[in-house]
């Protein structure tokens, strides 16, 4: 036994080499991986429409679409939903006239794709006078 001999103990040592490491690679990570929120420079005041009706001018055709897409003509359903169809009967009632204002009444629970395909019909005959018909809200009283 060695009774008088003291061994001299070695002090533990943090090594921060790969702490630094891993941090680094962390702060890397989070860097490459964020979004960076850019405010829009250009401002837009989006226009309003007026809340008074509107009158429908002589000689209106009117396309109504009821909420299972089926198309009415001046109040006169045709006899299927087809695209062709309703060109064809479009074309009946405008009889060449271009410039013929054209409404579009479709229910609120229509399918967008019968109101496309009214809009594509007269679209395709050539008429570019075309509105869409709303009613007034209870609820901006």
């Amino acid at each position: 036994m060695n009774l008088g001999r003291r061994r001299m103990r070695e002090e533990p040592e943090v090594n921060l080499t790969s702490l630094i490491d891993v941090l680094l690679m962390l702060l890397l990570f989070f860097v490459m991986s964020t979004t960076f929120v850019r405010t829009a420079a250009l401002h837009v005041q989006l226009p309003t429409a007026s809340e008074k009706p509107t009158r429908e001018p002589p000689g209106t055709v009117e396309i109504a679409i009821d909420a299972k897409g089926h198309f009415f003509i001046n109040r006169h359903e045709l006899v299927n939903d087809r695209p062709d169809t309703l060109r064809r009967a479009l074309e009946q009632t405008l009889a060449g006239r271009t410039k013929v204002p054209l409404v579009i009444a479709a229910d609120g629970r229509t399918p967008h794709q019968a109101v496309v395909t009214a809009m594509d019909a007269a679209a395709q005959l050539g008429i570019r006078n075309l509105s869409i018909a709303t009613t007034h809200s209870a609820e901006h009283d």
